[in-house]
């Protein structure tokens, strides 16, 4: 984002269309494999960082429990880690959005990580196997997209509320 430049509000159909997006990316049969990012994860957190109003903690446990239920995993796993991953996100939200690009890519992978270790802690007080190390390839593909997201919902929010020729917004 170039500075000085003044954003419009986000408008809640966007913001329902980019979530709904998100998560049919998850649902995708590719979702399931190691270095897939998580799409869904990454829409909450930039919403709930530059909109934290608008997409709370309820919608993150909403698409938490869709995701239990697609994945067939325990009732409540998604759920309580994009629960915390949002309570994180709306924590830091006016930290964040101090920083560049590079700043909030920082701030952005240990909310991931705590996410990803949510789901493998979970795993592991049922009875579940210790997956790999290939299990943290999720968060840093997920963060290497923070760039790509931010250009892409925060497009719509660029273009001027009358296109005026004179006007430089």
């Amino acid at each position: 984002m170039r500075p000085g430049y003044l954003l419009l509000p986000a408008k809640r159909g966007f913001i329902t269309f980019s979530i709904a997006a998100a998560f049919i990316l998850n649902i995708l049969p590719w979702g399931s494999r190691a270095a897939v990012p998580d799409f869904l994860a990454l829409v909450l957190v930039f919403w709930n960082i530059h909109q934290p109003r608008k997409v709370g903690i309820g919608i993150a446990f909403l698409f938490g429990l869709l995701m239990d239920v697609h994945e067939a995993s325990l009732f409540g796993e998604h759920a309580l880690a994009y629960t915390l991953l949002s309570y994180g996100a709306i924590s830091l939200h006016r930290r964040v959005l101090w920083f560049g690009l590079l700043g909030q890519m920082l701030h952005v992978l240990p909310l991931l990580l705590l996410a990803q270790l949510t789901l493998l802690a979970v795993r592991l007080v049922v009875g579940g196997d210790l997956p790999g190390p290939w299990f943290l390839l999720q968060p840093l593909t997920t963060t290497a997209l923070w760039p790509l997201a931010g250009w892409l919902l925060l497009a719509p929010q660029r273009r001027a509320v009358d296109r005026d020729e004179n006007r430089p917004i």
